[in-house]
């Protein structure tokens, strides 16, 4: 179990570098082409088109070729899509090559979740969370490779890098053995036997005798619940992607800092989320899923209800490293979480609410960009907030619903 896990980490690495890679050095390479950010950010919108169709067809490639054999065909379209950017093959061919690099680390993301999700049954939280730190490391380490290739004169070498990170997790899963989770990773639809499952008691609220079906059903509440969740999903991954690309320029907006020093917001971001991330799967384990993302949630409504009030930088960045921490286990934990009340559906519910994550990634950033040009910047942090609110709605309603399910369980 500890070498699937610590493939996995490999794995996310691997995902947090091709994650930031093309944005990190999408300047010099849109000058090399003579292109403008407009048709670099459809480029960046292409590869966001290949992730979700990544992540979308990730269960029916699982059921076709298997766990295992879904992941090498990913790991192996993403070191392609890397070594063909490294090429600098003409312009138009270059949105052949972002859907295919998008679509290669967007269903890593989806089967490896799935996976941990499904086999270890035991401090999931833990596990996601590890996992979720090695794609923050990912996402911080490969902006400073960049830089430093770029002053080189090397750039396109960025993309060898993740291509060769490709190759060696291809290699990892090609050629190690899980004992007995080996068959599971390589079984395919056909080979499953109907009505088998696998059913273990969980600490958060879960019932084993609840879990009943191996194909992944939603109909009443389940339905409803998914829903609530895709919801949560959307709303998270798109704050969080909004915070991240649009923190430099609300402080250079709101405190006249220069480009340089607005820069760091994003690294003291992406740090505390790493560090938080070490934690917050033993913190969740210890109060349950719910208490967890119900208090990060009401956490981040404060720290950005009280932003727009700051006027000293030391008090930015004090509120930036606060929603870093907050934050750093919402999506792994919240992940769990939904999976966790929806038994018998973890084949499939990581995927669905990964890929509505994915569309809020995506929609959410346009939206707080069309407000950066057209409102003030306070009233661009109160739309933050806003998103905030609508998380913590969504966890009060999940932590009430949980906790009903729970007393109804025991009576």
């Amino acid at each position: 179990m500890k070498k699937l896990l610590w493939i996995g980490c490999l794995s996310y690495f691997l995902i947090g570098l091709a994650h930031v890679v093309l944005g990190s050095i999408l300047p010099v390479a849109l000058e090399h082409y003579g292109k403008d950010y407009s048709q670099g950010g459809t480029l960046i919108f292409a590869q966001f088109a290949g992730f979700l169709g990544g992540v979308l067809l990730s269960p029916w490639l699982n059921k076709r070729f298997g766990k295992r054999g879904g992941i090498l065909i990913a790991t192996a379209l993403l070191c392609i899509a890397e070594l063909s950017y490294m090429l600098l093959p003409p312009w138009g061919w270059m949105f052949v090559i972002a859907p295919a690099a998008g679509f290669g680390f967007g269903m890593i993301e989806a089967v490896i979740g799935t996976i941990i999700i499904a086999a270890i049954k035991d401090n999931t939280a833990v596990a996601m969370s590890r996992l979720e730190v090695l794609f923050g490391i990912g996402a911080m380490v490969m902006p400073l490779i960049a830089s430093g290739l770029i002053s080189a004169g090397y750039w396109r070498m960025s993309f060898l890098v993740v291509a060769v990170c490709a190759a060696m997790t291809f290699i990892f899963w090609a050629k190690s053995s899980f004992g007995e989770l080996d068959n599971e990773l390589s079984r395919r639809s056909s080979d499953q036997t109907p009505g088998h499952t696998h059913a273990a008691e969980s600490p958060n609220g879960t019932n084993p005798s609840d879990i009943k079906p191996t194909r992944s059903t939603y109909r009443g509440r389940n339905l409803a619940l998914l829903s609530l969740f895709v919801v949560f999903f959307f709303l998270y991954v798109g704050t969080e992607m909004s915070l991240a690309n649009f923190m430099p320029a609300i402080l250079i907006e709101k405190m006249n800092m220069k480009e340089a020093g607005a820069a760091l917001s994003v690294t003291c971001f992406w740090i505390a989320m790493s560090v938080g991330r070490l934690f917050a799967g033993y913190i969740a384990e210890k109060f349950q899923y719910r208490v967890y993302v119900l208090y990060s949630c009401l956490a981040a409504v404060v720290l950005l209800m009280i932003f727009p009030f700051t006027n000293q930088i030391w008090s930015a960045f004090l509120i930036i490293l606060l929603l870093g921490l907050a934050l750093s286990g919402v999506f792994s934990i919240a992940l769990v979480f939904a999976s966790k009340m929806l038994p018998g559906t973890e084949e499939s519910t990581p995927s669905i609410l990964i890929a509505s994550g994915g569309v809020g990634g995506a929609i959410l950033p346009l939206v707080t960009g069309w407000s950066l040009d057209h409102l003030e910047v306070n009233q661009s942090a109160w739309m933050l907030a806003i998103f905030a609110v609508g998380l913590l709605i969504i966890s009060v309603i999940a932590y009430q619903w949980q906790r009903r399910h729970t007393v109804s369980s025991a009576s």
